[in-house]
């Protein structure tokens, strides 16, 4: 079906084997502004990340934010230019291995794209569980759902749960995708502006109480557990101030940050379906607006964190939880055992269990319109691997209505479904998932290494024999 719908390649070896790949161009630059935007994702990957920072008590987590956003800026800028030269579906396999050679270029874009995105799976999974799933259930008194979240078989359905959407969202087209993420987008704003109103028009001292409240009446939790939070965190975590500034505790934070700052360039492998890519303003401004927006968003909510909630008791409950559920020696239970969830913290300040219940599921939609970066841009990595006939033809396979790659999507799925029952019943190979930001940061910086080494060798793409399509060879 690929051949036929794609064509065959020419006489004369070129830049692209062949180039009518039978996507269309689908998307708005908004609509990769969007898609940009999810992909550094402040509730879903930032408050995930965030949690982590209690790991490094001394460091100013707003001033890594803005130098992160900065450094992260120049990657911007580079792969805004590659898509401008090359507006090409495959974005990183289509620079990497036209510059550096096929081989090269398919083992590193596809390392990152292809392998290492099957351990982002029960990743997405487990932010379903502890960002929607556990808190959701909890306010609503159901609490035997949250604990089946957390046992080995919840833990796979959770996988199995994210993984049916996601395909369910892809196999939908680019078009319903791009309807699916706006709506999620304005939406998931307008809980933010509710979350960020709370946090700001409440004191301290309201949120307090409010937490010793719901931590009584949700989780069955003793008096003061607000303070019983910083105590149990004591034991293994020294607590942290918001206003320390040391250069050396900053650069340490840099890694936390790249888990979810990094990624604004998400879409590159999609700019092929993108309307007017090749005008440079265009992807530089909806990867750059992207980055910057949410950078500003969690400048201010962590203001706010700071303000009402209080800098030492996050970062002591983020301890808590982390060190009690890796078995930290000395560390207690916390009080409230559940992950730090802020929205929840913030929906506490309101004394009304449907009203949190209904702010949880309204901030969900930062999940759901942010899922299909799950396999959307590895998708069409495998198309153009495919594309090139380094993969097998039907892995280019695309349906004739929505113009899906629907053998891509299958080559995403099957792989996943393992890692995650992997992941699930094998509690030792989670360690491996450390590598996912990692291998992803290395496919970046090959493909930055290949826009240095394509602007030494000319202005424009030059068909020559280092940048066939691999699959001429």
């Amino acid at each position: 079906m690929a051949d036929t719908t794609m064509g065959t390649a020419g006489a004369r070896p070129t830049l692209f084997l062949r180039n009518a790949t039978g996507l269309v161009k689908a998307w708005s630059t908004f609509d990769a502004f969007v898609y940009s935007f999810w992909s550094v994702n402040l509730i879903t990957l930032g408050f995930y990340g965030m949690s982590y920072v209690y790991t490094v008590p001394d460091g100013q987590l707003l001033a890594a934010i803005l130098v992160f956003g900065l450094l992260t800026t120049f990657l911007v800028v580079t792969y805004a230019m590659l898509v401008a030269v090359m507006p090409r579906t495959g974005g990183d396999y289509a620079w990497q291995s036209r510059v550096l050679g096929g081989g090269l270029g398919f083992v590193l874009s596809m390392t990152g794209w292809w392998f290492t995105l099957f351990l982002w799976a029960p990743i997405y999974a487990n932010i379903l569980v502890v960002q929607f799933f556990s808190p959701l259930a909890y306010t609503l008194g159901w609490t035997g759902v949250a604990t089946f979240f957390t046992s080995k078989t919840g833990i796979f359905v959770s996988c199995l749960i994210v993984l049916a959407f996601v395909s369910i969202v892809v196999t939908l087209g680019m078009e319903t995708y791009a309807r699916i993420q706006k709506v999620c987008f304005w939406i998931g704003l307008a809980g933010l502006a509710v979350v960020c109103g709370l946090l700001l028009f409440y004191s301290q001292s309201d949120f307090q109480n409010a937490f010793n409240r719901e931590a009584t009446s949700l989780f069955g939790a003793p008096a003061n557990a607000y303070q019983g939070t910083i105590d149990a965190a004591s034991k293994s975590f020294g607590g942290s101030s918001f206003g320390t500034f040391a250069f050396g505790p900053l650069l340490l934070l840099l890694p936390w940050l790249a888990f979810y700052l990094l990624w604004p360039n998400w879409g590159a492998t999609l700019y092929g379906e993108v309307r007017g890519a090749k005008e440079l303003r265009k992807p530089f401004w909806s990867m750059f607006a992207g980055l910057w927006v949410t950078v500003a968003m969690v400048a201010l909510v962590v203001i706010l964190i700071n303000k009402t909630i209080g800098w030492n008791f996050y970062q002591s409950a983020n301890a808590a939880y982390w060190n009690n559920l890796f078995a930290v020696q000395g560390a207690p239970a916390p009080p409230v055992p559940i992950w730090p969830y802020p929205v929840m913290f913030a929906g506490f300040l309101v004394d009304n269990h449907l009203f949190q219940a209904l702010l949880i599921i309204v901030m969900g939609l930062w999940f759901f319109g942010w899922a299909g970066t799950l396999f959307l841009s590895s998708t069409r990595v495998i198309f153009a691997a495919a594309f090139d006939r380094v993969l097998p033809s039907w892995a280019a396979s695309i349906s004739a209505k929505r113009r899906v790659p629907y053998g891509a999507l299958v080559l995403m799925i099957v792989p996943s479904l393992v890692i995650s029952a992997i992941y699930a019943y094998r509690p030792d190979f989670t360690s491996v998932f450390l590598d996912a930001t990692a291998v992803l940061a290395l496919t970046f910086l090959a493909t930055v290494v290949a826009a240095i080494g394509g602007a030494k060798t000319s202005t424009r793409p030059r068909r020559s024999r280092a940048t066939r399509s691999p699959g001429c060879r």
